[in-house]
């Protein structure tokens, strides 16, 4: 009775009107310039915007865009996938992503779901992270530990170098 089906290619674009605020989500994450980052975090997030990872606790639409440009600083070339069609009821999305580094070849670096919470509006108030499939010499044990002030946060703060210094570690 089991069936195999086959995988959805990577999509970017959401189907559907229920789902605008998910694709200015994707958009946000996808965006280089600042003002389109600004103009896409306007319209997806509430003001007091929380994302919640292994890497820490953000709150804020600026520290999101300070993060996503920290990583893409880092990585160089990034673009956010989703895997599949996003799940959404009770104001809770579902979205399973993967990242892809690289100008052009789309080079695999980490897949995972993310949980978004909606407001009575559709704008995203929260977001927790999953990693499904982490990125080569990712440690989730590294980020748990307490960084005075900023309680469960750890190395949140910059979330890049922590990672930069993971790879230089395992190089």
């Amino acid at each position: 009775m089991s069936e195999t089906t086959p995988r959805p290619a990577p999509r970017t674009e959401i189907a559907g009107e229920d789902f605008e605020q998910l694709e200015q989500y994707v958009r946000f994450w996808n965006a280089d310039a600042e003002p389109e980052q600004r103009r896409l975090a306007a319209a997806a997030f509430t003001d007091c915007v929380e994302y919640r990872a292994q890497i820490g606790i953000l709150s804020g639409a600026q520290a999101l865009m300070d993060f996503r440009n920290q990583f893409a600083a880092h990585m160089g070339t990034v673009a956010l996938r989703l895997r599949q069609r996003p799940e959404v009821h009770h104001h809770r999305a579902r979205l399973q992503w993967e990242i892809l580094t690289g100008d052009g070849d789309g080079t695999p670096f980490a897949a995972g779901t993310d949980v978004l919470q909606l407001d009575e509006n559709g704008r995203i108030s929260s977001v927790v992270a999953f990693l499904d499939r982490a990125p080569e010499g990712f440690d989730p044990e590294a980020h748990h530990e307490e960084v005075p002030g900023r309680g469960e946060e750890g190395s949140a703060g910059n979330p890049v170098a922590a990672r930069a210094g993971q790879e230089s570690q395992s190089a």
